[in-house]
């Protein structure tokens, strides 16, 4: 029997379940707040809400968004909103209100769940046809059931993070979203005894992924919710956290930090990175700083949940590999006129597997171009082409090279700037690197490399070093030192804000000269 049709359940039993299993674990940690939330707390709060959004008219079916800083409450009103058969869509509190009523309008929600707290931090008022309930108007009340749901019923919108386009909103079913975390929980080996950081949006797959899987174990969640990456560590160590997982930027700032370099954090058995490619220089100092802790490095998209995975066994020795397809899932490398690349040939990433989604909320057009027939004709299933190249080798370990619409083409060769970055990172003169490419007459396209300079790095050695270590095709045209570089809410580089030369990322010119002498 197909593993996803089998699933015929609402996708908030997990947490009934634990609640019921465990009902005096902890389910949730707030050290910002000072707070411990049990399983039993959290399902009546979720018990609560959903009768709230009943009681609201809500059916099967509505959407229903969550707009709520990352913590208990947000997750009680994720799990209670689902528990009615509603969609859940959850919103990045980092939105502004346009960004907010995009993502209402889109998906067409009926509620918004949100607070006092959140809307007083918006500089006007939202403007949406979704009638507004107030988190702290809710008032307790216990005995919801999870209203039965079939696999196949839409169960949350995931609208992308916009680092390619408009956000998409991706619609996942009970089924493909049930499967998809406990795919993650077996091969992480995740347990109840697990105490796992919550570092990342609610709003994100990757991040709701951290939600689910703990509350699929009966584990604790360790909400951080400060920025600073020493106060960070901190928590990890107070809360003797056992999994961390973050995206490059963030482990790139870890990294940066001396604290973490020279005193592992004892606890920690897990670590993940996904949501980007971690410069290979990165993964050493990573596997140097916490050696005790199995590191997996993984890739996925939204519209897969998570697509593969390398084993931590393989992880020095193929420290730039994203692994191979997660259990139950099919990869296939596809080449431009349709067939399947040999090892080493760079194609496209095409995923199948029971975690996929069903497609775009109301975007039948962009649906099909992404979402389409297996075309090697297993079983007639769907298939997701990613947009994502990559190759592999004689192992069947797979590399990822770019995004298709990042690649660049330079004196007639196709670069992947994630090459690039390796080899700038490997220079030990930068904190991070960014590489975006500009029209050039005679090249075709102008490499542009964007890095933060490490506080002893200098220009110069980083320039000279590229031109000794990068061919002629893939040495940037320009090297442009940066304050910062500039994030999207999900946490990922925003690439548009350095193309447009935003004026927040470039350090100031005097402090360039200073650090490029």
């Amino acid at each position: 029997m197909n593993q996803r049709a089998s699933v015929q359940r609402n996708l908030a039993d997990s947490l009934w379940r634990a609640a019921a299993r465990s009902p005096a674990s902890v389910a949730l940690v707030e050290p910002l707040h000072g707070a411990l939330i049990t399983y039993e707390a959290l399902r009546d709060r979720a018990s609560a809400i959903s009768h709230a959004l009943a009681e609201g008219g809500v059916v099967p079916g509505d959407r229903v968004a969550v707009l709520a800083e990352r913590g208990a409450d947000a997750a009680a009103a994720y799990f209670g909103a689902i528990a009615t058969g509603a969609v859940v869509i959850v919103i990045n509190e980092r939105l502004r209100p346009r960004q907010v009523e995009y993502v209402l309008g889109r998906a067409g929600a009926r509620i918004l769940l949100t607070s006092a707290q959140m809307l007083a931090q918006h500089q006007r008022d939202l403007e949406s046809d979704a009638v507004l309930i107030e988190l702290g108007s809710i008032a307790a009340r216990v005995g919801w059931t999870p209203v039965s749901r079939e696999a196949t019923d839409h169960a949350q919108i995931i609208f992308t993070s916009g680092s390619s386009g408009l956000p998409k909103g991706v619609v996942f079913s009970h089924g493909a979203m049930a499967v998809a975390i406990d795919t993650v929980v077996d091969y992480l080996g995740l347990a109840a005894d697990d105490r796992i950081m919550s570092l990342l949006p609610f709003s994100s797959v990757y991040g709701l992924n951290q939600l689910l899987c703990a509350v699929r174990c009966a584990a604790t969640l360790v909400v951080s919710l400060t920025p600073v990456p020493h106060q960070i560590l901190s928590e990890a160590r107070t809360h003797a956290a056992t999994v961390l997982a973050a995206v490059p930027p963030l482990w790139l700032q870890l990294l940066a930090t001396p604290a973490f370099r020279t005193s592992p954090i004892e606890s920690l058995r897990t670590l993940q990175n996904a949501g980007g490619h971690l410069p290979v220089a990165a993964v050493r100092q990573l596997r140097l700083a916490m050696p005790n802790a199995r590191l997996f490095l993984q890739y996925g998209m939204t519209e897969t949940f998570r697509s593969t995975f390398l084993d931590p066994s393989e992880v020095d020795a193929h420290p730039d590999s994203i692994g191979r397809a997660v259990p139950g899932a099919t990869i296939t490398v596809v080449a431009a006129g349709g067939a399947r690349c040999a090892p080493g040939e760079i194609g496209e990433l095409v995923f199948g597997g029971p975690t996929l989604a069903d497609g775009y909320w109301d975007a039948p057009e962009q649906t099909a171009a992404t979402f389409r027939a297996d075309p090697f004709n297993r079983g007639g299933a769907k298939v997701v082409f990613s947009g994502d190249l990559v190759r592999y080798d004689e192992d069947g370990l797979l590399y990822y090279v770019s995004r298709r619409d990042r690649l660049i083409k330079s004196l007639g060769f196709r670069i992947g700037p994630d090459e690039i970055v390796d080899v700038l990172h490997a220079s030990g003169e930068i904190r991070e690197a960014v590489i975006t490419a500009e029209p050039d007459a005679v090249r075709g396209e102008r490499i542009i490399a964007h890095v933060v300079l490490a506080p002893e790095g200098s220009l110069q050695r980083l320039q000279l070093f590229s031109r000794t270590e990068l061919p002629r095709h893939m040495q940037p045209a320009r090297i442009e030192p940066c304050a910062l570089i500039p994030r999207l809410p999900s946490g990922k580089y925003d690439l548009d804000a350095l193309r447009a030369g935003d004026p927040g990322v470039s350090a100031p010119l005097g402090a360039l000269a200073q650090r490029a002498t």
